[in-house]
């Protein structure tokens, strides 16, 4: 058990290896072993879930992870900074753990939905399984040093994959992505470099994420000290920081105005890695500010925290109405994705358990039902080659599998009691009614963008699937079948999970109950 992260993080990168090794021709080959590998992922990270104690209640950041893993990486003596201490250091808590069942689940997924690619195969599958490393490597790093070489690092696999075998616009879309992406991973790292800088663990600087947590190991004349009165222009130096760390990762999310990278890089990257986007790699944005903007800056957290709730409402209302003005499918399910994601900034800024407990859980909701409704898409765009909502009437009669699962995956996103989207929004909402750190009207506003939520994708259901049977092309009547069998094997674990976590939510909130009262703990503990 001592090395279940590892295998978990470089099994993919050991097939990826394998794969090099492989003629081109070995198409099978190349499929089977991302299956595989992902596979493997998915056993461990299950392991991982029934074997951590979701019962321990740590009195301080260094007790509150498991299956620890710690090996001196890098050591060098470096002139005017001292020794650059590097580790391999890795671990799980009830924030991050859920996040890695996830990735395991969801990249399984994405490699099953990558057999349509039938192009330069071989490149695709390696770079699909160095992404996967990369994915959880930054859910399980608990070296600083460490998880920004796996944030980065995954960018250049997502930039091939949509670049090389997106659609017409591919290389506008993953340009973009790449320089939006690149700009947030830059103010990351100033702070980075800032808090190597300001903390010490046995008597040489680090990039423990845990000391980073800890304000007695911060030196007293540091930039980043707590409660030190280092300013710029006016404003404190670790106020700055909690921001640049907020951008970075807010880019990821993405949150509004940060976001207009997201539909581009959805429309033309393939589905699978619309998959894996949606559901793997927003999360990402999200845990960062879970484990790194909230939980190392948790003083600036308190005083910004109305500031964060304007961005997660930012995100709501206008992701909403612009997937309300959508025709493009797959561009309305990129601007839903961008509104919900709203919601866990405002659980976030909430500082309550009930919000950051809403938070977490959205994200995973969020996981499983974004990647099925790009799924979806991808399923009716293989048949037609069109995702024009127009183009399209009475669906439900010549494709009523296809229609349940579209039906399931839109009430459910829409926050139907019963199905996971609903919990989420309403521990959100239960936060940020609660919570005294956001203004009141954020909660019924927040509720409006349910409300509009439930609009576009009912329309969207009205148009698309009931009425008179219509489509644009005529030859499009032989392609319209129903699902295969590659298809339900990819979409009905979804809808398994979608409606058990609606039904038994405890299955996630007793498990994250104690990581998440301590985060709040350690947040609070800086109120004024």
């Amino acid at each position: 058990m001592t090395s279940l992260l590892s295998l978990l993080v470089f099994t993919p990168l050991l097939a990826a290896l394998g794969l090099l090794f492989v003629p081109n021709e070995g198409k099978r080959i190349f499929r089977w072993t991302a299956v595989f590998a992902t596979g493997i992922q998915l056993v461990l990270a299950i392991i991982l879930w029934l074997t951590f104690d979701s019962s321990n209640k740590p009195s301080s950041w260094s007790e509150a992870f498991q299956f620890v893993e710690k090996l001196p990486w890098i050591r060098m003596d470096v002139e005017g900074v001292g020794v650059l201490n590097v580790d391999y250091f890795v671990g799980v808590d009830g924030i991050s753990l859920p996040l890695v069942v996830l990735a395991g689940f969801i990249l399984l997924i994405g490699a099953i939905s990558s057999f349509s690619i039938a192009e330069k195969i071989k490149g695709y599958f390696i770079l699909y399984l160095v992404l996967s490393s990369t994915i959880i490597g930054c859910f399980v790093a608990l070296d600083f040093f460490l998880f920004y070489l796996f944030f980065e690092f995954m960018l250049l696999p997502m930039f091939f994959l949509i670049g090389i075998w997106g659609g017409k616009r591919r290389q506008y879309a993953s340009i973009k992505f790449f320089i939006y992406t690149l700009i947030g991973s830059l103010f990351i790292l100033v702070v980075m470099i800032g808090l190597f800088l300001s903390v010490e663990e046995n008597g040489s600087n680090t990039f423990s994420l845990i000391q980073m947590m800890n304000p007695s190991a911060y030196s007293a004349d540091s930039l980043l000290v707590w409660g030190g009165d280092q300013a710029i222009g006016g404003v404190s130096v670790r106020t700055l920081a909690f921001w640049c760390v907020f951008i970075g990762f807010a880019i990821k999310l993405p949150a509004v105005p940060f976001h207009t990278w997201l539909p581009d890089a959805h429309v033309e990257a393939p589905t699978a890695i619309s998959v894996v986007l949606a559901g793997l790699l927003l999360k990402i944005g999200g845990y960062g500010l879970f484990r790194i903007a909230y939980s190392i800056f948790p003083d600036v957290a308190i005083d910004s925290s109305m500031a964060v709730a304007v961005f997660g409402i930012m995100a709501i209302m206008y992701g909403g109405l612009n997937a309300m003005a959508q025709n493009d499918l797959k561009r309305l399910v990129a601007y839903a994705s961008i509104s919900h994601m709203g919601f866990v900034l405002v659980g976030l800024a909430a500082l309550t358990t009930q919000g950051a407990s809403g938070a977490l859980f959205q994200m995973l909701s969020h996981g499983l039902l974004s990647p099925a409704l790009f799924l979806l898409v991808g399923v009716l765009y293989d048949r037609t080659h069109d995702r024009q909502i127009e183009n399209f009437s009475g669906l439900a009669a010549q494709l009523p599998k296809f229609t349940v699962f579209v039906g399931l995956f839109f009430f459910a996103s829409l926050g139907l009691p019963g199905l996971s989207g609903f919990v989420g929004e309403l521990l959100v909402l239960l936060g940020a009614f609660s919570g005294s750190y956001v203004a009141g009207w954020v909660g019924p506003v927040a509720v409006i963008g349910i409300l509009i939520s439930a609009a576009y994708f009912i329309w969207t259901l009205q148009r698309m699937f009931f009425g008179k049977y219509w489509v644009r092309e005529e030859e499009w009547q032989v392609k319209m079948r129903d699902l295969t069998k590659r298809e339900w094997l990819m979409l009905l674990p979804l809808a398994i999970l979608v409606l058990s976590l609606g039904i038994f939510p405890s299955i996630v909130l007793e498990s994250i109950a104690t990581s998440i009262e301590f985060w709040v703990e350690h947040i609070l503990t800086f109120a004024k």
